[in-house]
């Protein structure tokens, strides 16, 4: 059996990658408290020791939510340093998965659609953004890292003060207006179809080294919304803050989809009810008075 470590145990990705690959991979995964990835020393002896086949590198710096304790000046520095502090032990795991983000394209210039080969064409003016821009640089260089690069995905355990889908569903189970700041047009992945995707490239030999990992259709908030009242079978109301369309956050996933040979996601609708459900089975993770406040 392979042996895996995830970092960012605390985090939404991290523990549905744990669950998901538990039942056939041996697993270890960290959170903050267990290993500070700022230290070297301390991330160079845990891999040097755990004899990993593959390092799911999970872990990030983000500052952004506004809720955050986090100092957003050490955003850019932080996210290298945890980056770099298990890149360079590349001699002592077999390969290293992480997720990069559409940041990376800068967001002054998203386009519908982004290839790949849109990568540096910009570079972003955000630390966020920039950190993962450098960890691309690094991972086309280097045919041990991979880098998935994520769009908008969704599922439970994510911040729901934040996470548009998750968000529009805890209104909606707390009979609540569902509240959108702008519409647009994203393409979500569900989290369940991620960790598939995940486990394919711990067990295969990629061609590439980055790849859009999306799938290839985008949603809007409003409709969305408008799917989420429909499942919960109540009256609601859809409220927009600024009217017109935000920037399309979307990828091209051909390249990916040509690797996997015809990968099928879960049906949008299905994976929305899914979260819904959940999240009508563990209301007591919603905070009535943070959720009134997140938008």
């Amino acid at each position: 059996m392979k042996k895996l470590l995830i970092t960012g145990g605390n985090g939404f990705i991290a523990r549905h990658m744990a669950e998901y690959l538990a039942e056939s991979y041996e697993i270890v995964i960290y959170n903050r408290q267990q290993l500070d990835l700022l230290d070297s020393a301390a991330v160079f002896e845990v891999i040097k020791k755990g004899g990993f086949d593959a390092v799911v590198h999970a872990a990030t710096y983000d500052a952004a939510p506004k809720h955050s304790t986090k100092d957003p000046r050490m955003v850019l520095e932080n996210n290298l340093r945890m980056f770099f502090n298990i890149a360079r032990c590349e001699d002592y795991f077999g390969r290293m998965l992480y997720f990069g983000s559409g940041a990376e394209f800068d967001r002054a210039h998203w386009i519908p659609k982004m290839k790949e080969d849109y990568f540096d064409r910009y570079v972003p003016s955000d630390q966020y953004g920039f950190s993962k821009y450098i960890m691309t640089k690094y991972a086309l260089e280097n045919k041990k890292i991979y880098n998935l690069r994520l769009f908008a995905v969704f599922g439970c355990y994510e911040d729901y003060l934040v996470r548009f889908i998750s968000n529009a569903c805890c209104h909606a189970i707390l009979d609540l207006p569902i509240r959108i700041r702008r519409n647009a047009f994203y393409d979500f992945l569900a989290m369940g179809d991620l960790a598939k995707i995940v486990a394919w490239f711990i067990e295969n030999k990629p061609g590439e080294t980055v790849y859009n990992i999306c799938t290839g259709t985008v949603h809007d908030f409003k409709s969305i919304a408008e799917m989420i009242i429909k499942i919960s079978g109540k009256n609601l109301d859809v409220r927009i803050q600024t009217e017109g369309l935000g920037s399309e956050y979307s990828g091209d996933n051909s390249l990916f989809i040509g690797e996997l040979n015809g990968f099928i996601f879960t049906p949008f609708e299905e994976a929305i009810r899914n979260l819904y459900a959940w999240y009508s089975s563990h209301r007591e993770v919603i905070d009535r008075e943070k959720l009134l406040a997140s938008v």
